[in-house]
């Protein structure tokens, strides 16, 4: 078992199958396009382990508190690697997280947008160490997200052929 998965498997962690976007909803692009030694990843949600969108929906600091905010954040990290690791064929072929760009879905006046998306960055950190999991990052609150979803994030990450 490659070393990622392995961790995740140690933390009990299980990785989401391919988005089921709802009813009569087509998404016409690509989940994880790659370019040479780089993988560019679109925005991801939170996901069920059955692949379905997951709740709570919202918005942080009016439906949700901070601390749900951070675990749909760990949940939409565990949606990403599930779509890298189909992409690439394992996790373990990055190498490095370059870029990450998390958006929550915030109430009139909630600031607290590091906060949440810091549970997407303390998973990858905790899953390739201080070095390779290191990125550059924004945290931004949005009026709005898709499907009423409450983090949405996107990222870019170094690739080994």
């Amino acid at each position: 078992m490659a070393d990622i998965e392995a961790r995740l498997a140690e933390l009990g962690l299980v990785l989401p199958p391919a988005v089921k976007p709802p009813p009569g909803v087509v998404l016409p692009f690509r989940f994880v396009r790659v370019l040479g030694n780089r993988a560019v990843v679109s925005g991801h949600s939170p996901q069920a382990e059955d692949g379905s969108i997951a709740g709570p929906f919202g918005k942080v600091g009016r439906e949700l508190t901070v601390e749900q905010g951070y675990a749909a954040a760990r949940l939409t990290a565990l949606s990403m690697l599930g779509s890298l690791q189909r992409e690439l064929g394992g996790l373990d072929r990055i190498t490095n997280w370059l870029r990450v760009f998390g958006m929550v879905n915030s109430a009139p006046g909630f600031n607290l947008q590091p906060a949440v998306i810091n549970g997407f960055s303390d998973m990858i950190l905790q899953l390739w160490g201080e070095d390779s999991g290191a990125h550059a990052r924004s945290a931004v609150g949005m009026a709005e997200l898709p499907f009423g979803i409450p983090v949405e994030v996107e990222a870019e990450v170094v690739i080994r052929a």
